[in-house]
């Protein structure tokens, strides 16, 4: 059924679309960053099909009586099949050239679940923040929301047509009662399990189903608004609040949430109240931004890619104006050119829809084989110098972002591993200590302890205190006083047992303070937060001297002291050389290093406070001196010939992991000698 053409909808596209685009290139004005509620345009997206698809059944019921889900599906089929496998094929010999095997098996299987609709799960279930920087180098993260839309186009058709059929006289009460059972799961999820909030589609359903409303409200009155005042008013209002909400929308918000909600309105005041004589209608119909629009499903597919590609070669760095502009260009010349060699012909009816889907089926064929391959095929590690083919989603950061695998991580029980022993030995500590958590872990069940853990990211051993993040005053849900007292507790009532403490000290004491290496090297952007007392200890410093002192009268202590921060991701950056230079061997990489001055400046009130903590039963691992001074004098090395010693600009590698576990081994054999 043919819809009466909008053009201020695709103007509403090109806002989306330039948004996101926006976002995702992270452009920093005077140390910020000005787009950073951008990503609210797929959330404009959701509300713009949900209208579309909704007016699309409803005006073929309502004509015909009926509702042919084969016609449905082929334009589905169309409209979003050959651009996405365009886009897909484009970027098989790019992540060929320049993703480590790890990266390309993830790229890999991401695109083989974007071909089964179901990307937004794998995203998920692999343990994949959105917002992470490590997200920045995926080539098809975006596919999630491709993945929700193609989830609702699969089930919403049908669900409507039995409502219609059967409940017809409720269609609109039950829509409207499910978009607020949806936004109540949604705002209630985004605090309580914000990955899959985020990701899944029920929470994305009040979205379309507020275009949903207003599809069948215009339809069954057969028309919009008619009040010309409201008309000349709400529009205005509309894209005020669309425009606030991606200048000021930030991402410690939940989202999607009750404060998702503002743009969301903004969309369905548009849409219901837009009229050809008002200022932001002609706007958003003009041929600027209506040029946009049409291609703003190219615009989308292309964008992400090319800027994961050119992060990945570290081409691209988010304040260069000039590489901004030339990214720009190129993700526009090939929109415009998918627009309208691939896009344009698919849809057009002219074009027999058997010799198309022939096309995509062979297409898709040819990507299901070549990603299988690479998966079976480690990701084709031979491609890279050996020192990368040692890059593993094996490596411990990689097994604690899986939440597949986030042993003891993030976790609010005390994990216990060997229950059959009398001997204990507790690591306790932040991402850190984690990342040391699998290797260690079986070295010490092999020598017949018992091995519990507790471990949290961003969240050390601090009790009396709250983590709080000072954008929004909330307490932390897990990292907190609460969380803090349990623990202690439990090892208050240990005796003769060996108690390792580990993690990033010189975070929490420059209040959250992100590294920075001064040589080019910035981790990222400040989390905003912050250790607030309960009243028992004025600083964490203080809590944590006189808790570990308190559990050394009847335990041994192990401190292992800060691990130097990169401010890089290493491993990248060796990519970087062997993309330029293919021919070099693993001895003729540059070495990245850091200074070991900025690393003493960093971690002082780190050592000095752990230096203070004296007593016969504490034992110290330094893990600096496996890295600093070693190779190159006055230098903190990430790497050697052979092994790259860090996951991420700051976390062990499994190599790392294995090398401060060394040192920590050798304490514990000194704790048993001394114990004889």
């Amino acid at each position: 059924m043919k819809l009466t053409y909008r053009p201020e909808i695709d103007g509403l596209r090109a806002i989306a679309v330039s948004a996101v685009i926006l976002y995702h290139a992270q452009i920093t004005i005077m140390g910020h960053q000005p787009f950073k509620g951008g990503f609210i345009g797929v959330d404009i997206f959701f509300v713009i099909s949900g209208y579309l698809i909704t007016s699309i059944i409803l005006k073929e019921l309502l004509v015909t009586g009926s509702f042919s889900f084969k016609n449905f599906y082929q334009r589905r089929i169309r409209r979003i099949l050959p651009a996405l496998i365009l886009v897909m094929l484009a970027s098989l010999p790019f992540a060929w050239m320049y993703l480590l095997p790890s990266s390309f098996i993830d790229f890999s299987k991401s695109i083989l679940y974007s071909l089964g609709f179901s990307s937004n799960f794998y995203f998920h279930y692999s343990g994949q923040e959105y917002e992470d920087i490590s997200g920045l180098l995926k080539p098809f993260l975006h596919t999630w929301s491709l993945s929700v839309e193609e989830q609702f186009y699969l089930l919403f058709p049908v669900t409507l047509l039995i409502i219609f059929k059967n409940l017809r006289k409720y269609l609109v009460h039950i829509l409207i009662i499910t978009l607020l059972i949806s936004l109540f799961f949604t705002d209630w999820g985004s605090k309580n399990y914000p990955s899959a909030s985020f990701y899944f589609p029920h929470t994305r359903l009040w979205e379309l189903l507020a275009g949903s409303i207003l599809a069948y409200f215009e339809i069954s009155l057969g028309h919009r608004s008619k009040e010309k005042i409201l008309n000349v008013l709400f529009p205005k209002i509309g894209l005020l609040l669309i425009v606030t909400t991606i200048i000021f929308f930030k991402l410690y918000f939940p989202h999607p949430s009750l404060h998702t909600l503002p743009a969301i309105l903004g969309v369905c005041l548009i849409i219901w109240f837009s009229d050809k004589d008002e200022i932001v209608t002609k706007i958003l119909s003009s041929k600027l931004f209506v040029g946009i629009g049409l291609i703003s499903y190219s615009l989308y597919l292309w964008h992400y890619p090319i800027f994961a590609f050119a992060r990945t070669t570290e081409f691209y760095q988010r304040a260069d104006l000039h590489e901004n502009l030339f990214l720009g260009f190129l993700i526009f010349v090939l929109s415009i050119f998918s627009y309208y060699l691939i896009e344009k012909p698919a849809r057009n009816k002219k074009n027999r829809f058997k010799i198309i889907l022939n096309t995509i089926l062979i297409a898709t064929f040819v990507l299901i084989i070549a990603n299988l391959s690479t998966v079976f095929n480690e990701g084709y590690k031979n491609r890279v110098p050996e020192i990368l083919q040692k890059v593993s989603l094996k490596d411990p950061w990689n097994l604690l972002r899986n939440s597949k695998n986030q042993i003891c991580y993030n976790n609010k029980s005390l994990c216990d591993f060997n229950t059959s022993s009398d001997k204990k030995i507790y690591l306790v500590g932040d991402s850190h200590a984690a990342s040391i958590m699998y290797d260690i872990k079986d070295r010490i069940i092999k020598k017949k302890y018992q091995f519990i853990t507790s471990t949290f990211s961003g969240c050390l051993y601090f009790p009396g205190f709250n983590l709080v993040n000072t954008k929004t005053d909330k307490i932390d849900e897990n990292c907190n006083n609460r969380y803090f007292q349990k623990l202690k507790e439990t090892l208050l009532e240990e005796k003769n047992s060996i108690l390792v403490f580990g993690g990033r000290y010189q975070l929490y004491f420059s209040d959250y303070n992100l590294f920075d290496n001064q040589e080019g090297g910035l981790e990222g952007e400040q989390w905003g937060n912050s250790y607030i007392s309960s009243g028992e200890y004025e600083t964490i410093q203080n809590s944590f001297k006189d808790e570990i002192l308190e559990l050394s009268n009847n335990n041994k202590i192990i401190l292992v002291y800060p691990l130097p921060e990169v401010g890089w991701d290493p491993k990248q950056k060796i990519l970087s050389q062997w993309i330029i230079n293919k021919s070099l061997k693993d001895s003729e990489f540059k070495n990245i290093n850091t200074s070991y001055q900025v690393f003493n400046n960093r971690t002082k009130p780190s050592f000095e406070l752990l230096d203070s903590i004296k007593g016969d039963n504490i034992y110290r691992v330094y893990p600096h001196k496996l890295f600093c001074n070693t190779l190159i004098t006055n230098r903190c090395i990430t790497h050697d010939d052979k092994n790259i010693f860090y996951a991420d600009s700051n976390h062990p590698s499994l190599k790392g992991a294995e090398m401060i576990n060394d040192l920590i081994i050798k304490e514990i054999i000194k704790i048993e000698l001394k114990s004889k």
